[in-house]
């Protein structure tokens, strides 16, 4: 198992649109990011409704999964902000460096812009 590093290279602040849970996918427009939908970054920690977050954007972050994805494959969000494998369509939004198993893990990813 890699120990997860978590090596941002470029975290800003956004202001949530609202509450958004950490280690979550977040839109540019700080909301929740839609099934397939770009996204900014993972968001830091959980905030309310116009809270600033640090959202890491560029390198590496945790993220919290929303099904298996396989080490090294595509992650694109679902419609809870989760990384699941990216299958058919939808926004490359980065690559797994760890597997997960399931639902709820939280696995390290290298970020794609």
């Amino acid at each position: 198992e890699t120990p997860m590093q978590s090596t941002p290279i470029f975290s800003p602040t956004v202001i949530a649109a609202a509450a958004l849970a950490a280690n979550r996918f977040v839109t540019f427009a700080g909301a929740v990011c839609g099934a397939g939908a770009k996204a900014f970054g993972v968001a830091q920690y959980a905030v309310a409704a116009g809270d600033a977050v640090a959202v890491n954007a560029l390198g590496t972050t945790k993220v919290e999964a929303g099904g298996a994805i396989a080490v090294g494959g595509p992650i694109k969000s679902d419609a809870n902000g989760k990384a699941i494998a990216q299958g058919g369509s939808g926004e490359i939004l980065g690559y797994a460096i760890e597997a997960a198993s399931g639902d709820g893990k939280i696995i390290e990813m290298f970020l794609t812009p």
